[in-house]
């Protein structure tokens, strides 16, 4: 998996940290103020939209009379506990981390996360020195499937696309990790079980977690 890469690209929610779970209370939560249930596959039809992005639906989609910066704000600071103090890595995650930092595999962050979250949560598990870029959904034109995140990701880096891997957990971000030209493996998540099959069809590995690979790395 990891001959001929230089860079290992990860996306954050659900293939870096266990945080898929608490994006669909947050929505609960927020809507809520304003009178609204969630309605039945909002969270698929947000998927891989960058944080901006996804501000843009809310407010078009359930007429949020709050500015767009107004409702990203309150949901950094609806999620900033929860990820300080409730979201865990994926199994292995800092021991994957710390195996390519020690092997001058470059590190990166490509997701459609605020930056403020991504930094917080990384900070939290001591591992946000390890990271050369961490490139947003709202640094780019396009947020995920398009390949833009990753590209960028991927030039920040200083690496070409094709000697980069991508670790992804649902089939938009595996799309734009294959649109970019890159190796994805794909990481499995309680929250996009339903999409096992096409995971596995779409990308060049899967995982449980990264235990799976520092086994086969010592096997």
């Amino acid at each position: 998996m990891l001959k001929e890469i230089d860079a290992v690209l990860f996306d954050l929610d659900g293939s870096l940290v266990d945080s898929m779970w608490l994006w669909r209370e947050i929505d609960i939560e927020y809507l809520g103020r304003y009178g609204i249930s969630i309605p039945e596959g909002l969270q698929i039809q947000i998927e891989g939209m960058s944080f901006s992005e996804t501000a843009v639906y809310f407010k078009e989609r359930f007429q949020i009379p709050d500015t767009l910066e107004k409702i990203k704000s309150d949901w950094n600071q609806m999620a900033w506990d929860k990820y300080t103090h409730q979201v865990p890595l994926k199994a292995g995650a800092d021991v994957f981390v710390k195996y390519c930092r020690e092997h001058n595999i470059k590190l990166g962050i490509a997701s459609s996360n605020s930056r403020e979250l991504i930094e917080n949560v990384l900070a939290v598990h001591g591992i946000l020195g390890d990271f050369q870029t961490i490139v947003t959904g709202c640094d780019v034109k396009k947020g995920k499937p398009a390949p833009d995140v990753y590209l960028e990701a991927a030039k920040c880096c200083q690496v070409t696309a094709k000697r980069c891997l991508v670790f992804e957990d649902i089939v938009p971000g595996i799309m734009a990790g294959k649109a970019a030209g890159m190796k994805v493996c794909a990481v499995e998540d309680e929250y996009s079980s339903y999409q096992e099959a096409e995971k596995r069809r779409l990308a060049d590995y899967y995982i449980k977690d990264y235990m799976e690979i520092m086994s086969a790395l010592k096997g």
